[in-house]
Parts: C-alpha cells; structure tokens; sequence
C-alpha cells in the first residue's frame, strides 16, 4: 500500500493544497494499475513523506493482523490517524469485500476455517432498525424519484434522504445529527447510501434546498399518498398551531410575540397552518409570522389547495375549529362550494331543540364518557348541533373548582391583612384589592357575594359566601354546518379534527418541532419544512400499522425498532488472515411484527464477509 498525493485548489480562497489517498498496487492483464482504498483528507499533523510512508505501513500491518496495532516506535500523531482509517475501512468494507450469499431454504454452501477464538473481536456496533424502517416508507413512498424530478442531483437525493430518516428517528439539529450519523447510526451502511459522506453543512444546505421546493413536494406526496393507499379526501382537517423560539431573534419576519399554545408568553413564536386528511396525511402547510390570527388565514389556504393539492372539482368538507368560522370565512366557503363543519363561536343561551319532547341521542366517546346530541332549531339552511359531553363537563367543573380555590385563597389572604400589623386596612384599598382579585379571577367571581363591614374608613371583617355553583351549561358546546346529516354522523365528522391535533403532538413532540433554536428565517423555515417531510414518512407507516392493529405511538415504534443493531467481528485464522464479518442482527418478535404488518423487509443487506490476505 502506498498513499497518493493529490493537488487540489479550495474554490474560495484559490489556494492550492495537497490531498491523500491511500491506494493498492495490483495487475491487470500484466499490466501494474492502482486502486484507492479510502480517502485520507489533508493529513494536517504529517509533515513529512517518511511520516506518511509509515502510515501507509501502519493500517497496512493492522489490516492483516490485529495483534500489531500499537507500536512503541511510532509517533502519536500516526497511530491516531492509523486507528481512524482502518476503522473507517472496516466501517465501509473498503479492502477487499465480497458479500456472502444469503441462506437458502433448504441450506446454504458451507464456509469452514479454523480460527483463533481469542482474537475475536466486535466494534462497530450501530443502530440500524428504526432506519431501515423509515427507509422503506421513503422507498415506498418513492421520495427519491420526488426528487430528482424537482432537479436534485443524485449526490443531493442521497443527503436529503439521509436527512429526512435522521429527522424521522433522532430529531435533532444539524451538528447532532450529524455526529447521530456518523458515530452512532448505521444509517451509511444502508444499500443506497452506502459510502455517503455527511456534515452539518451538508445538511443545512439540503434542508434550505428542500424548503425551495416545499410546494412541489407537498403536492407530489399529497397525490402519492392518495394513490398508494387508494384514499379519497372527502373530509379534509384544517388547523393553526405555532412553536416557541429559544433566543431573541430581533430582526426575524416570523418570530413576533403571540398567543402561544404552549403558554409561552415570554417567548417570540412562530406559526404553522396544516391541512390533513381524516388518515393524517399532509395536503397542505404554510407558515406564519407568530402573530397571525386563526381567522385571516382560512382562505388563502383554499386557494392554495385548489392550485395543486387538491383536486377542486372534489370540493371535500371543510372541518375546522371554532378560530376560523368566522361570518365571513363561511360566506366565503359557501360561495366556493364547500360543506364546513365547525363549532359555534357564538354562545348560544336562547335556542330551541327542534324536537324538544324527543329522546337525546347519546354516544360514547373513547374514554367512555356520556355524550349526548339534538339538533337545534335555526332560521336558516345551516345546521346546528347541541352537544353535552360528560366528560367535559367534569373537565370544566374540576378547573371551576381549581379557579374558585384560588379565588377564596385570595380573599382569605385580604382578610388576613385586616388584623396583621402593616396590613391594608383602608375601606377604599381593601375594595381595590378585592377588585383586582375579581378581575384576575372572571370566570368565578359572579358566583360569590362578598361584604365587606368598615368602621371610621377601616375595614374591620370580610365575609364571603357561594351564591351559586358550578355553570348550569357546562360541558355544552355547538356545531355548526352546512351537512344535513345524523347527529351521531356529525359528531363523528366534527370529532375526526382530533387527527390533526394528533399531527401536531407527533411534529412537535416525537419530531422535535419545539422550541426551535435557528437564528435565520431561512434556517427556521427549513427545520419546519423538514419536521413535515419526516412526518409523512412517520405517517405512512403508522397508517399502515394500524390498518392492522398495532398502534403504537411513533416514539414506541422507534424504541422497538431500535433493538436492531449491525456489528462488525473480526478474528485470525490459521494462515493468520483476519477474516471482518458485519452482520444485522434478527429482529425480535416486536420489531418482526411490525416489519411483517408493512410487508417490509426485515434486514438491509446480507452477512457481509471480508478476507484481509498475508502481505
């Protein structure tokens, strides 16, 4: 072996420097030719020939044999190096590899050899099971022909790809990933990306460019899903979420301060509208800045579906929460043709059954609790359903409770004050706090009557008591829509907007959404874009899954899949060859369930085998 040195020029600086590789000398029709075995980089800490021609030396005695690894003679510098290359070697199966066929049915031809079971050895040990799952679903979902006909080069599709699995199973950000990659993953010993190399770089640029082509991909996936499941989006879910920053991000166009689902006031958001089927596949997505408002949202995105997600002569039911029904946004969808289902931003008080006398029809919901539904008398086409839900009830009443022990607590610590020395005494302060107290406390204020007794402008007792108890309309809602159906099928058409919610906990929570940690816009924009591509990916499989009842949540279905590993074992011989063998392991029954539900295969490439020969 020799090592080969290359003059390169760097495209910025236009500066020359060399580059190494390490190569074999071989013959070919009597004639010497040469091949290189792994690409050495600059060798920064070498600064001479002799260093490098010990190099060379060095991974060449450790190829052969295992015992020679350290000698007392060398350097530091070329031992280090010498380790890292014939890991990587060994990794990538880059001297003389020749894969061992797969066990047949009724047997396989036998491979017999004496060795030295002292010198078996085992490294490389990388998870591989969660990877090759989300690497089928990209396969099935044909993600790489995606690609290539929005004009990615095939060096592009392979990093994106890469990119798309490690977002799907180790959510984390660029640099991390990158090290989840290279160090941890057996991701790189996959067929297709097999000898890929991979930085954050890398990875930053093929999520910006991803994101140039996020409306293209979205309708592509959007179809090909429909197609491969044979879908039809009658019903489609439309709702707004948003995502908190970790940092200040003073001149951003999309981090503005908001109504933060996660109650993170203190923190600048940002926001996302998502348009899914009842599967919960993604139609369509676009984001905001943090301090969007549900209700101006609504129909730009019907004219964005219209041009390419959705086919507008299909016209599928729009359901949505009660944020976007506003009067105009359901004039706007009549005047499209639309059905919308919702629930009423109004607070109806005055409304008529339109069969008072009947019997209320009543349904469970998954928690079993009592829900009971009537159709309400309107004065026009539209249709409106009362519902009273048990177990909302019991919601509202218990956060009643909460709000109504906090209130009291407030009023015991006013009434404290009155006998403590320093405390506020004064009649015209003791009603400014209990003001204060009222207004903090709005939603139970109205149920107490408070007296205050007061003697020469002091407060001398504070009294209390409950008038009145829990809301006589707890636990009651309404839907409005232009269906005229069953109350139980309306119910069930309004509840499957619980899938998107579903959606969000899986991009923000299993997929690492939240809180987002990028400096730039473009940054940003890329990270979410790329949350949704791993979650249709994340999608297509548990679609699948549940199809045949496995229902584990996508975090589940990685820890299972993780079990899974690849290891590379080496050992010697008689003649004093080292025989590298990297094998996958089995899965276990969990994870061949799963694999046996998808019809995916259960490992990624067969026993490899390698025969470093005696110099």
């Amino acid at each position: 072996m020799f090592i080969k040195t290359i003059v390169k020029t760097d495209k910025q600086s236009g500066k020359r420097y060399d580059y190494y590789r390490l190569c074999e000398s071989y013959r070919l029709n009597g004639k010497p030719r040469h091949r290189t075995i792994v690409s050495l980089g600059k060798l920064e800490k070498l600064s001479s020939k002799e260093e490098r021609k010990l190099l060379a030396d060095k991974i060449e005695k450790m190829l052969i044999n295992s015992t020679q690894l350290f000698d007392i003679e060398e350097n530091e510098n070329i031992s280090l190096y010498a380790k890292e290359f014939y890991d990587k070697i060994l990794a990538n199966q880059l001297y003389h590899s020749e894969e061992k066929p797969q066990p047949k049915e009724r047997g396989y031809s036998n491979d017999f050899q004496s060795v030295d079971l002292n010198s078996l050895e085992t490294s490389q040990v990388r998870e591989i099971g969660a990877e090759w799952l989300a690497y089928q679903a990209v396969e099935q979902l044909e993600m790489s022909k995606m690609l290539l006909e929005a004009g990615f080069e095939e060096k592009e599709i392979k990093i994106a790809i890469s990119h798309i699995i490690s977002r799907s199973v180790y959510p984390a950000s660029e640099h991390k990933t990158a090290q989840w990659i290279n160090e941890n993953s057996g991701l790189l010993q996959l067929p297709f990306l097999k000898g890929l190399k991979i930085n954050k770089n890398h990875l930053y640029k093929i999520s910006r460019k991803l994101y140039s082509v996020k409306d293209r991909n979205e309708a592509y996936l959007s179809t090909k899903t429909n197609e491969l499941f044979d879908l039809q989006d009658t019903i489609i879910l439309y709702d707004l979420t948003n995502t908190y920053f970790e940092g200040v991000k003073h001149s951003s166009k999309y981090a503005k301060f908001g109504r933060s689902k996660e109650k993170r006031y203190d923190a600048k958001i940002i926001s996302l509208a998502l348009v899914i089927n009842i599967f919960g596949f993604v139609k369509y997505s676009k984001i905001y800045a943090g301090n969007i408002t549900d209700v101006s949202t609504l129909e730009q995105t019907i004219n964005d579906l219209e041009s390419g997600n959705i086919d507008p002569k299909s016209k599928p039911t729009i359901a949505m929460d009660a944020g976007f029904s506003s009067e105009e946004n359901i004039a706007f969808l009549k005047s499209k043709g639309y059905d919308y289902i919702s629930v009423s931003r109004r607070k109806m008080k005055d409304y008529i059954l339109e069969n008072p006398e009947a019997e209320q029809v009543e349904i469970s919901d998954k928690r079993n609790g009592k829900i009971k539904l009537s159709k309400v008398k309107t004065q026009n086409d539209e249709t409106i359903l009362y519902v009273k839900s048990e177990n909302k009830v019991k919601k509202e009443n218990a956060m009643a409770d909460k709000i109504g022990q906090r209130f009291e607590q407030g009023l015991q610590e006013i009434q404290q004050s009155l006998t403590k020395k320093g405390g506020t005494k004064k009649i015209d302060k003791v009603h400014q706090r209990i003001g204060r107290l009222r207004e903090k406390y709005k939603s139970v204020h109205a149920q107490y009557q408070i007296e205050v007794k007061d003697e020469n402008g002091k407060a001398t007792a504070l009294t209390w008591k409950k008038t009145k108890d829990k809301k006589q309309n707890s636990g009651i809602y309404f839907i409005r829509t232009s269906l005229n159906s069953s109350e139980e099928n309306l119910f069930k058409i309004y509840n499957t907007l619980t899938e998107v919610e579903a959606s969000f906990r899986v991009l923000k929570t299993d997929l690492a959404l939240r809180p987002v940690y990028h400096q730039t816009d473009e940054n940003t924009l890329a990270h979410i874009n790329l949350g949704i591509l791993a979650y249709q990916v994340v999608s297509t499989i548990r679609y699948q899954l549940k199809q045949k009842n496995i229902t584990h949540d996508w975090s589940n279905i990685v820890r299972i899949m993780n079990t899974q590993k690849t290891v590379t074992t080496t050992m010697m011989n008689k003649e004093k060859q080292k025989i590298v063998i990297r094998t996958c392991s089995t899965p276990d029954v969990k994870a061949t369930q799963i694999y046996e539900a998808l019809n995916y295969k259960a490992v990624p490439f067969n026993k490899l085998k390698s025969v470093l020969p005696e110099l």
